[in-house]
């Protein structure tokens, strides 16, 4: 796939993890014996860029949280020519900091959130993606003001050039309230369609944040319901996608889709990027 147009093989990437068996049969999961392989398989389908994930499971199995390790996920970029933008970093959704009640056990979550903020920038990862979604939303204003007073802990870590951004299903108008708590320029927004049509929360709407957005990841979901291939979910993503040309975005979108029942993750994921390049 050549890099050309507004959407090309230089800024739509995949979310690690989608060319590969789920360790634990979940959507989403770091891919702790397969990672090194996922690199070729990227590299043989024309993909330039992968979305790093961290999540509790195998989550001392994951390299990022190395120092010593860096250099073997610096060796496979290299290699396959791939480059890591971005981190979701989903060990902060499934700890949920903001209801840890065990002192020593939310001290320990921060420790390794801060030890994966160092390490996501000696690979040169821009941004470090947080999500507060399903069953880590924002309930109350004591969760609200947890996870700022988190957030302000890690931000003296973050390098010039380098963004927290939040994911989270918040309404349009409390979003970007929330944004402007921070009071930061670092702290910004990983846009996500297919959480919000889930809800019906229309991108009408949305659009009015757009200035705050540095990431995007595509995935379509049902009206309260499940993830599924791109165009047979809720997202309206053609209208999305023109929004996004029309301004101009030059950030990248990141393949956050459904996984083949069968395990044909191959071919799962070149249908969808098919489908989102014909938009």
């Amino acid at each position: 796939m050549a890099k050309q147009g507004f959407m090309n093989s230089n800024n739509l990437g995949i979310m690690q993890g989608r060319l590969v068996n789920s360790p634990n049969k979940k959507i989403q999961c770091f891919p702790a014996k397969e990672w090194k392989k996922e690199f070729g398989l990227a590299n043989r389908n024309n993909f330039r860029l992968i979305e790093w994930t961290v999540n509790r499971h195998n989550l001392y199995l994951n390299p990022l949280l190395h120092l010593n390790k860096l250099k073997e996920i610096q060796k496979e970029k290299k290699k396959f020519n791939i480059r890591i933008d971005s981190l979701t970093c989903d060990y902060f959704m499934e700890t949920a900091f903001f209801l840890e009640k065990n002192n020593s056990k939310r001290e320990k979550i921060i420790k390794n959130l801060k030890k994966l903020v160092k390490h996501s920038q000696f690979l040169n990862i821009k941004f470090f993606i947080i999500p507060l979604v399903d069953g880590t939303s924002i309930k109350s204003k004591a969760h609200e003001n947890q996870i700022i007073k988190l957030t302000k802990k890690i931000l003296p870590l973050i390098k010039k050039n380098a963004f927290i951004l939040f994911e989270t299903d918040y309404k349009p108008n409390k979003i970007r309230n929330f944004i402007k708590k921070f009071n930061n320029s670092k702290v910004r927004i990983n846009y996500e369609k297919g959480n919000s049509a889930s809800l019906g929360i229309s991108f009408d709407e949305e659009k009015k944040y757009y200035d705050l957005i540095k990431n995007v990841h595509i995935k379509d979901r049902k009206f309260k319901g499940k993830t599924v291939r791109l165009g047979l979910g809720n997202a309206k993503l053609k209208k999305i996608i023109n929004f996004f040309k029309k301004k101009k975005y030059k950030g990248n979108f990141i393949l956050k889709t459904a996984r083949n029942k069968q395990n044909f993750h191959i071919h799962e994921i070149n249908l969808n990027r098919d489908y989102i390049l014909q938009l």
